[in-house]
């Protein structure tokens, strides 16, 4: 009997996580690490994320709503793959935190009417560490949600609810 005639002896292996539900958690896992690590940058430097005067929620909210879409649609991308690379963690973060950085400098200077203060929005959320923090949470997302995917692992079993023939 060949090796290639010889049972796994682990079981068959498994399909692995759904694409569909790889980016779902990793969506939420990013969206988390992005909002925790936002908050904890805003109490170290005891500042606000955006602190320009008058701008409202718009430019905020407005840029990590582009930025949760793009890191989903990005992710969605590489997992159609069927062995996706870890590579293409590193784009999705950085395209995740550009994405936002657009999203941010777009709807400041439309709130304003001043493309010099988005401009300055923009620049003060890359000076201020933002950026990196979007990077960062963009980047463990982006490998969680690659991980699960590339796992073929089985949901846990109990002995007795294996096969007699294993």
């Amino acid at each position: 009997m060949s090796d290639s005639d010889m049972p796994n002896p682990r079981g068959p292996e498994s399909a692995g996580v759904s694409a569909v539900l790889a980016v779902v958690l990793a969506t939420i896992g990013f969206f988390a690490l992005a909002v925790f690590g936002l908050g904890a940058l805003s109490v170290a430097t005891d500042s606000d994320i955006i602190s320009t005067p008058g701008l409202g929620q718009l430019p905020g909210a407005g840029g990590m709503l582009v930025a949760v879409v793009v890191f989903a649609l990005l992710l969605a991308v590489a997992l159609r793959r069927q062995h996706p690379s870890f590579v293409s963690a590193a784009v999705i973060a950085v395209s995740t935190s550009l994405a936002h950085l657009v999203a941010v400098w777009i709807a400041a200077a439309g709130v304003t009417g001043s493309l010099l203060i988005g401009t300055a929005v923009a620049g003060g959320l890359v000076r201020n560490g933002t950026s990196i923090v979007l990077v960062v949470a963009a980047g463990v997302g982006a490998w969680g949600g690659i991980a699960l995917r590339r796992t073929r692992s089985q949901r846990p079993r109990w002995p007795w609810e294996r096969d007699e023939e294993e």
